[in-house]
């Protein structure tokens, strides 16, 4: 009889092998091409190595790395890309492709000038060029038509820059079209050019052409050439999804490429980037899959596609079908690197699921807002190993995700685990967070480690409002306080007639008829309260301190709010600050401060409601560390170097994470939490 196992890979079409040439992948699962943020001076090195690596051990079959990789100087590094420009590449991309193919995956780079979509002002100081002066909202530069000498020596540097990829031991590479150089040559809404470059289709595929043209002379026909197309370029382009067939069948029919790796929209707007090339949460799940798939019966050459797929069921339906040929699981993968081999092995039910935050696209990138471990590869585990020292009675105090994180990695680590949560349900602040009609998938960050305790046999309690002495009679060898922050509130004069953005989001309070919002964080809660009144029909006064909406947040969440707001019909006063609250009649009266002209205004409203953050929930920490052997204390060199925190009295040890040591965000609390339990 087969084990499960071996039956899961039977019957799975995700873990069919695929062959291309002479590559032969292993499943139909890769991650794709982006700037992963872990460079050195646009050198693949030991923690860019290592973040992917991770992902081969965990099974992926291809991982395309080097997002817009930059071939030559006047593309320069504006987001952390790769430079395959020189030769200084060659040797970190043989430990690389060494690195992988031991853990039998396969490795590809993406090459690419940025053509109008460089910096001006970056790096080297040099113009952008373009195949026409038409400047690109998004990175702003105005380039220079290229002439025949720009064209010549950007075709070398592809050239040159594929033949160090063949050097450095890759398997292949692509390159990047849409929105790019090649892309933009294609495009007739960024080519205007009346040459044999310009006009017809035919000519605008030339430069395209001429660029694979030279990359086959440099590597030869068994190193993979693929490259990055778009299917339709969405409504803010030019290209319909029958153009990019046509424009397709030349490349096919010239020889040009060996497979294509599918993209849908623009990527010239924060728009465009945030709803069609990179979509997250409030998104349909893998939007441009039916598009893909049309497109891929038309060409006939295998087709790899990106674009929220973001779970399994998801990605075994795009290959199953024939739509894809391999499917990009690139944020999924950020999130859990080991999902493939959990779905080989039988346990799809264990992969920790991509929600869509987009923080591995913020400039922290690539940290996962829930995996703590992506992108430090060389600090913190993936796969919990078990300790090797005794066996200790962990209590931990708060559900919310810093808590579950703690216990989770504490119970992997074979310790007596305990969960103590004042309120009725594990969550936190995320619970709170998910009431938004755009943000409930991220309830998966809870949902997952509540399973993950249940897996582990971790007994959580609910409404267990825990003082000290309930604590000390549990006896415990480690106490990890987790008990989160309460709302700031704290302004200036009439604090205590505002209500906290929670209480609304949380309906503790409903909204009031007409309403002012002070949104002094720039993140996710006031917004929410925003919607919430909305929803309730109040009239929203909006003012934040920032100089733009949501400023704290990723480009995506932000764009998605500003979208939001608009649907709402809400203008937010911006540069303003809450200075003082005070009563009118059965109304109240707010004054803010204009923070550039330093004018003070006065706003009407019948509730008045606050978001500044929160402050620590600390009694329950500071009612134990005088019993603590540590006396609460964490050391930092200690965490920071990955060893065991030093006990300086007798007694228990003591800690404090998440916002129950400062506010902070989702990934913060989960990072507190795995690096100091990973090593108790």
């Amino acid at each position: 009889m087969l084990d499960q196992a071996n039956a899961t890979t039977m019957q799975d079409p995700l873990l069919e092998t695929l062959t291309i040439k002479k590559t032969v992948f292993r499943n139909r699962i890769m991650s794709t091409s982006h700037a992963c943020g872990l460079e050195e001076g646009g050198m693949p090195t030991e923690a860019y190595r290592a973040y992917h690596v991770e992902k081969a051990r965990g099974g992926i079959a291809l991982s395309m790395f080097g997002g817009s990789s930059n071939v030559d100087r006047d593309s320069p590094n504006i987001f952390r890309q790769l430079n395959v420009g020189s030769d200084e590449i060659i040797p970190h991309l043989q430990r690389f492709s060494e690195a992988m193919h031991a853990e039998g995956a396969a490795l590809m780079c993406q090459i690419t000038h940025l053509g109008r979509r460089a910096d001006p002002y970056a790096q080297d100081w040099l113009p952008a060029i373009g195949p026409s002066a038409m400047r690109e909202t998004l990175h702003r530069a105005i380039p220079r038509e290229m002439d025949d000498y720009d064209i010549e020596r950007v075709i070398k540097a592809y050239a040159a820059a594929a033949r160090r990829c063949w050097e450095g031991g890759l398997d292949g590479i692509e390159t990047l079209a849409a929105g790019h150089m090649i892309g933009q040559f294609l495009s007739p809404k960024t080519n205007l050019r009346t040459d044999r470059f310009g006009g017809s289709l035919e000519n605008r595929i030339r430069f395209g052409l001429m660029v694979h043209e030279a990359i086959r002379k440099a590597v030869g026909d068994d190193f993979l050439v693929g490259m990055r197309f778009v299917v339709d370029e969405g409504i803010d382009g030019a290209l319909k999804a029958e153009d990019c067939i046509a424009a397709a069948e030349i490349l096919k029919r010239e020889g040009a490429v060996d497979f294509f790796n599918a993209i849908y929209g623009s990527m010239d707007t924060a728009r465009a980037l945030a709803e069609e090339n990179m979509p997250g949460m409030g998104t349909r799940i893998a939007p441009w899959v039916t598009a893909v798939g049309a497109f891929r019966r038309e060409i006939g050459l295998p087709v790899f596609h990106a674009a929220r797929i973001s779970d399994i069921a998801t990605a075994r339906y795009a290959v199953g079908e024939g739509l894809v040929d391999m499917a990009g699981m690139t944020r999924a993968q950020i999130a859990d690197p080991y999902l493939v081999t959990k779905l080989a092995r039988g346990e799809e039910h264990l992969i920790r699921p991509c929600v869509g935050a987009t923080h591995c696209q913020s400039p922290y990138r690539p940290r996962c807002l829930h995996n703590a471990a992506t992108g430090r590869e060389l600090a913190l585990p993936h796969v919990i190993r078990p300790t090797t020292g005794p066996r200790r009675r962990a209590v931990v105090v708060g559900a919310g995700p810093a808590g579950l994180e703690a216990a989770r990695v504490l119970a992997e680590r074979g310790h007596d685990v305990s969960v103590y949560e004042a309120g009725a349900e594990a969550g936190g602040q995320v619970r709170i967070a998910a009431e938004g009609k755009w943000r409930r998938d991220i309830i998966g960050l809870v949902d997952w480690r509540v399973a993950e305790l249940e897996r582990l046999g971790v007994t959580v309690s609910y409404n267990a409002y825990m003082e000290a002495a309930d604590v000390l009679a549990l006896e415990p060898d480690l106490v990890i306080v987790a008990t989160g922050g309460l709302p700031q509130t704290e302004f200036g004069e009439g604090a205590d007639l505002v209500v906290p953005s929670w209480d609304i989001i949380g309906r503790q309070v409903p909204p009031a008829a007409e309403v002012l919002i002070f949104d002094g964080t720039g993140r996710h809660p006031a917004p929410l309260a925003a919607e919430r009144a909305h929803t309730s029909g109040s009239k929203i006064t909006y003012v934040s301190i920032d100089g733009f909406l949501a400023q704290e947040l990723t480009y995506a969440e932000r764009t998605r709010w500003k979208q939001e707001f608009i649907r709402m019909g809400i203008t937010p006063k911006l540069e303003h600050r809450l200075v003082k609250v005070s009563r009118a009649g059965n109304r109240f009266t707010a004054t803010v401060l204009d923070e550039l002209t330093h004018n003070l205004h006065e706003i009407q409203a019948d509730q008045v409601i606050v978001e500044m953050g929160t402050v620590p929930m600390d009694d329950l920490f500071e009612g134990l560390r005088v019993h603590a052997g540590n006396r609460g204390v964490t050391d930092i060199p200690a965490l920071l170097e990955n060893k065991l925190q030093p006990m300086r009295n007798e007694g228990f040890e003591l800690h404090r994470i998440g916002d129950a040591a400062g506010s902070r965000n989702v990934h913060a609390a989960v990072l507190d939490a795995l690096r100091l339990a990973h090593v108790c």
